[in-house]
């Protein structure tokens, strides 16, 4: 019962896509490994499919890096394999380089987040170096947070990078048709 009724609401959900002026623009998404991870989960389930709805038809490319696919490999087998099952067309891998280890050191640095929080900062500044329109989380507390969204936004603009828009699916799937 709950999968018919995730169906029908992405079913409505596209075909208010059709009708938005603004559906052909593609868009360039920083996905975090919890956004996978939020196709499976109850709480999130229906935002996430929504979101990889999109995705599929080529609105959104889905960015990633090679630290999303590592952490990937610990993820159970489902959530690895609705990734790998992810359309190549739609998704760009980026690599974390040394210019993104040294922003993301930064972060910690000024005291965003934690030592132990290096991951999410790595995914933060990966985000931020690869210029994407927005980088997409279910993490609200190192990452979806506003004291460290302007923490991390500090850090970008004192080492002249562009202020990143951070946002969970809560906050973007369902309201572009609104007026």
């Amino acid at each position: 019962m709950r999968f018919l009724i995730v169906v029908s609401i992405v079913s409505i959900y596209l075909l208010s896509l059709k009708l938005c002026k603004f559906a052909k623009m593609t868009q360039r998404f920083y996905l975090d490994t919890s956004v996978f991870g939020g196709v499976f989960d109850e709480e999130f389930e229906i935002e996430s499919t929504l979101l990889f709805e999109k995705v599929r038809l080529g609105l959104i490319i889905c960015v990633y890096s090679n630290l999303t696919e590592s952490e990937l490999t610990n993820a159970p087998i489902h959530v690895r394999d609705f990734f790998e099952d992810l359309n190549e067309e739609h998704k760009e891998k980026v690599a974390v380089t040394p210019d993104v280890l040294k922003l993301a050191h930064e972060y910690v640095n000024e005291n965003v987040v934690g030592e132990s929080s290096l991951n999410d900062c790595i995914h933060i500044a990966t985000a931020s170096i690869y210029n994407v329109d927005l980088l997409v989380s279910w993490n609200f507390k190192h990452i979806v947070n506003v004291y460290r969204i302007r923490g991390y936004n500090s850090v970008n603009m004192k080492f002249g990078y562009k202020i990143l828009e951070i946002r969970s699916l809560k906050e973007i799937v369902g309201y572009e048709n609104e007026e």
